[in-house]
């Protein structure tokens, strides 16, 4: 795969790499993809939790049950 950046993209990139932040420019552009990735993906289940039904309150004593739940499964 090729990429054809302009001049001034090109020269933030390539100071990206010469700064030591990644190893190379193919690096930088897969991390790029990944954090879209990952952004689009909390994007979804957000989403998706935002649709669902309300199963509850979400007041102190249910933090508290969840605080509890979590330190029993550490």
């Amino acid at each position: 795969m090729n990429v054809s950046l302009p001049d001034d993209l090109k020269g933030f990139v390539d100071s990206q790499v010469s700064q030591g932040n990644y190893g190379s420019t193919s690096e930088y552009v897969r991390e790029l993809i990944r954090r879209d990735h990952g952004r689009r993906q909390l994007r979804a289940a957000l989403l998706e939790g935002a649709r669902s039904p309300i199963r509850g309150n979400a007041d102190a004593a249910y933090f508290a049950s969840l605080r509890d739940h979590a330190q029993t499964d550490s």
